[in-house]
């Protein structure tokens, strides 16, 4: 068994962590969309596969398909569970422990025998967290077995249960009483509609999907629904026993933003209520930055929806990393609860009526912010990628000292197939590791990359599995500063290093900026048509020529 193909609706995490983990281990793997029954029949037969896996798949399997080929589905539910909307239910349900199967495929929706099963306990977060979280770490351990068990002769699989589909969820299922509906009901809802397919309400006159709930535990108002403030793009509104934070909101129609760009002159009148730069985690509420010091160690969070980095946020990040930088021996980079990065903001500018100024000024905040990083000379930096990073989150992540990622981390160390060539210093800090030719090849081939790619190549320092992750961080972080002598002369060797290159490694920037400005700037250029399919998620009329298989 040496073919595999990926029969997937999009790229998504889930699916990228399988491509990397069998590219990793040697497989032939080739990636088809599933777009029609015809076109998905053509590519398989064309690479004529051993097996077939499914990580991600919205369509049902055409018979000619699963008749010749063996084809396991994932699901994202456990045994007898069936039908879509699977953690939108266990979340509904408030269910304790909730699991992942790969089933081989027939002609029952969810109906085939199981092949692996893994478990995994809920937290209470949002359905799209516990996907990109728990379910993907249970999806890369199913598709282990499943890679097992099919090397196993004497395997017997497991009957699927005899179960109907489960609910299938509607508008109606979500809505919020908000006259009833407690604080928890509410944020309940939100969460199990998160990032899809969202919960219709009308906020100050206009339909929109509410994203992104946060429980506030201080400010409370007198009647349900009502706004109390404004935060980072986020509003306050009251509850019949509280009040929650809304983050983004998405008018019908359009794509998602933060509340306040979307409710726009309607909020006249609403006070900003303010955090502290950093916040000390002392109260629920909703924030985005804050930091755990321990023993001379200064863990920075920057918990940005879907790791999108606008101008301000970039702004805020800088000031937070120069402040606490002040305070500790070394400063880690935590990034936020389900990425560490994604780079600009393209919702924002996809929504500015300047695209190419608001561009302008987000790559340039960008850059700023990781310049601060690049050239703080008085502090060991770390980046920790324990979450996904793509584009400049990436290179946000390679200018610090060093570099930690999690096992099952995923990396996009490129820029190209959004029309951009990219800054943040990329051009320097990438070849600094990974050499000039390698580099060169990340960024043409546009392809995911997993963590032990990414340590062999040198790209990053260490390799943690997901068990124990912050205790081996913390331990990692505190032997860079156990010997005082050796922490000394690293700071003394940094200093000295980019003072003879800080000439070379700012022309870097200037380069990448002369060749971004027309990307930005220029009606015709490609990237505000790849912004516009990406942002309003327009389906792909075809798979990838870069996820095909070359031999």
């Amino acid at each position: 068994m040496k073919k595999i193909t990926l029969l997937i609706t999009t790229f998504n995490s889930t699916s990228q962590l399988a491509y990397t983990y069998l590219k990793e281990r040697g497989f032939c793997v080739d990636v088809v969309y599933a777009i029609n029954d015809t076109q998905m029949i053509e590519e398989v037969n064309a690479f004529k596969p051993d097996i077939i896996l499914c990580p991600f798949l919205k369509k049902f399997v055409p018979s000619e398909i699963y008749n010749h080929y063996p084809t396991f589905i994932l699901h994202p539910g456990i045994r007898g569970d069936k039908g879509a909307y699977s953690l939108d239910n266990a979340i509904r349900e408030e269910k304790k422990e909730w699991g992942v199967v790969y089933l081989r495929a027939n002609d029952a929706f969810d109906g085939g025998d199981i092949y692996a099963e893994v478990p995994f306990s809920m937290r209470e977060t949002t359905k799209a967290s516990l996907y990109r979280n728990e379910v993907n770490v249970a999806s890369l351990q199913a598709l282990k077995i499943v890679l097992e068990t099919l090397k196993n002769t004497s395997f017997s699989p497991i009957k699927q249960l005899p179960t109907p589909l489960h609910k299938q969820l509607t508008q109606a299922d979500r809505k919020i009483e908000w006259q009833s509906d407690t604080t928890h009901e509410i944020l309940k809802k939100i969460a199990m509609s998160d990032s899809h397919p969202g919960v219709v309400d009308e906020i100050l006159g206009l339909t929109c999907k509410l994203y992104g709930g946060w429980k506030e535990e201080r400010l409370q108002g007198d009647v349900p629904k009502q706004i109390l403030a404004k935060r980072d793009g986020a509003i306050c509104l009251s509850t019949v026993d509280g009040a929650i934070w809304v983050s983004h909101l998405e008018e019908i129609g359009k794509f998602k933003l933060p509340a306040t760009y979307v409710l726009k002159e309607r909020l006249k009148g609403i006070k900003e209520e303010r955090l502290p730069l950093i916040f000390d985690t002392s109260y629920k509420t909703f924030y985005e930055i804050s930091c755990d010091i321990k023993e001379e160690v200064g863990y920075l969070y920057f918990n940005f929806h879907n790791g999108a980095f606008s101008s301000d946020k970039c702004m805020k990040l800088k000031y937070a990393f120069e402040y606490i930088k002040e305070q500790v021996k070394v400063i880690v980079l935590m990034g936020g609860a389900d990425f560490f990065s994604n780079g600009i903001h393209l919702n924002i500018l996809e929504d500015s009526k300047k695209n190419g100024e608001d561009g302008w000024s987000n790559i340039n905040a960008m850059n700023d912010l990781v310049k601060s990083i690049l050239f703080a000379d008085d502090v060991v930096t770390v980046a920790s990628l324990e979450k996904n990073a793509g584009a400049g989150g990436v290179f946000l992540a390679l200018g610090c000292d060093y570099v930690v990622m999690r096992e099952e981390v995923v990396l996009n160390p490129h820029y190209k197939t959004l029309g951009l060539s990219g800054s943040e210093y990329h051009t320097y800090t990438l070849p600094k590791r990974v050499g000039e030719k390698k580099a060169q090849e990340l960024l043409e081939a546009c392809l995911p990359i997993g963590a032990k790619e990414a340590s062999e190549m040198g790209m990053v320092e260490q390799v943690f599995a997901q068990e124990l992750y912050k205790e081996k961080l913390e331990s990692y972080c505190l032997s860079l500063i156990e010997d005082e002598d050796a922490y000394e002369d690293f700071l003394w060797e940094k200093e000295d290093y980019l003072e003879e290159n800080r000439a070379l490694i700012e022309s870097k920037r200037e380069d990448e900026i002369k060749v971004m400005y027309p990307e930005f700037w220029e009606q015709e250029s490609s990237f505000h048509q790849l912004r516009y399919e990406f942002v309003y998620k327009i389906c792909p009329r075809e798979t990838p020529q870069r996820l095909k298989y070359k031999r």
